[in-house]
């Protein structure tokens, strides 16, 4: 069963009762952020977040019980994991660098390149049911997993607490929506460079200024891609229509046949719609917490942010040698938003105290997004 499938299985999401009623949730947002859009059938609420958050950290929800959500999304790496892909719970390797999960509320859509994965609630049953690659490896597994829910004795209060009026609160929909409302409360804008931003004008260095001005100038180009309170172009709020702003990108990242082509294990958004435009193509993540979310792009292939401004720089990535051997620049498929640039080292160093910047060490430590089971 594919990912596909394992949606599809899971009609439960639509199959639930009543929608909780939506209480009197009140959002905790920095400064400048609007207030996210949440699906109807999923108001927010203080049990369902804390729910939410325990089902988050609990082996109970892969296969072998070894891993859970937290394995691929570490508070500590702002919710990524550091590792170049992600390793599942059966040992196998998954192909896309784990993304950061912060500021997903505001996301168009989900992970790398699938336009179809519109809200977290869809997102959270793929690693879940999903068997290509195995991630928590509950393929089949259903009712193995709400029984080992229905054992713990804290979970008898939580779910009931956090879907009022249900007959049987147990089920992976409210799995997914519980999972769903504890990631929408994991918000990042208290960095340094919101601190500026708001009138600190010490809270960053002078080179992260400077490094500020080029990042955001259009002779380097970024800001075409990463803009806006959430440095991302994915983008939606209670105000913007329903699907959002998206686009997806190719940066010359790959071109190992000389056409434009991307490694066959992963070629981007083309696999999805099969329109030869969208080879390699992926959505651009937020550069928030981009310091401590190495390594980088969607096959995590790029180590530091020194190698991501190189590479931007030069207008494409160069590979000498090796099956993906091939001049990136030349991608006929490469955005025009990569066009490359000069730039010095001291102004690459600029830019990179500036990426540093974003950095917001409140999240990283944030106990109410820390694991609730220590």
């Amino acid at each position: 069963m594919t990912w596909i499938a394992a949606i599809a299985s899971c009609a439960v999401l639509a199959a639930c009762t009543a929608p909780t009623p939506p209480g009197a949730w009140q959002w905790d947002l920095p400064r400048g952020f609007p207030e996210p859009r949440v699906p109807d059938d999923n108001p927010m609420s203080q049990p369902k977040v804390d729910l939410g958050r325990r089902l988050f950290y609990d082996a109970r929800l892969s296969g072998n019980q070894t891993q859970s959500c937290s394995s691929c999304h570490d508070q500590a790496h702002a919710f990524g994991d550091g590792r170049q892909t992600p390793i599942g719970s059966t040992g196998q390797s998954v192909r896309r660098n784990a993304m950061s999960l912060v500021n997903a509320a505001w996301n168009s859509v989900q992970t790398w390149a699938n336009s179809t994965l519109l809200e977290l609630e869809q997102q959270a049953l793929v690693p879940m049911f999903g068997d290509r690659p195995v991630e928590l490896g509950l393929a089949g597994m259903e009712a193995v997993l709400l029984d080992r829910l229905r054992a713990v004795a804290i979970y008898q209060g939580q779910f009931a607490a956090a879907f009022p009026g249900e007959t049987d609160p147990f089920s992976i929909g409210n799995v997914a929506r519980a999972l769903a409302a504890f990631e929408r409360t994991i918000i990042s804008g208290r960095s340094p460079y919101d601190r500026f931003q708001a009138g600190d004008t010490r809270a960053i260095s002078a080179s992260a200024q400077r490094g500020m001005e080029l990042t955001f100038s259009e002779r380097l180009e970024c800001h075409h891609c990463h803009s806006g309170f959430n440095l991302t172009n994915s983008y939606k709020d209670v105000d913007t229509a329903p699907e959002g702003f998206v686009h997806y990108f190719n940066t010359g990242l790959y071109n190992v046949d000389g056409q434009g082509g991307y490694p066959a294990s992963d070629t981007g958004l083309v696999e999805l719609t099969q329109q030869p435009k969208d080879m390699g193509r992926y959505r651009a993540p937020t550069l928030r917490n981009v310091g401590v979310t190495a390594p980088y792009m969607h096959d995590g292939s790029v180590a530091t942010l020194e190698e991501v401004v190189d590479g931007y720089a030069r207008g494409g990535r160069l590979i000498a040698t090796g099956p993906d051997a091939g001049d990136g620049k030349l991608n006929p498929h490469k955005s025009v938003f990569v066009p490359g640039f000069a730039i010095t080292p001291a102004e690459r160093d600029d830019v990179v105290a500036f990426l540093r910047s974003l950095t917001d060490d409140e999240l990283l430590t944030d106990p109410r997004l820390a694991d609730p089971w220590r």
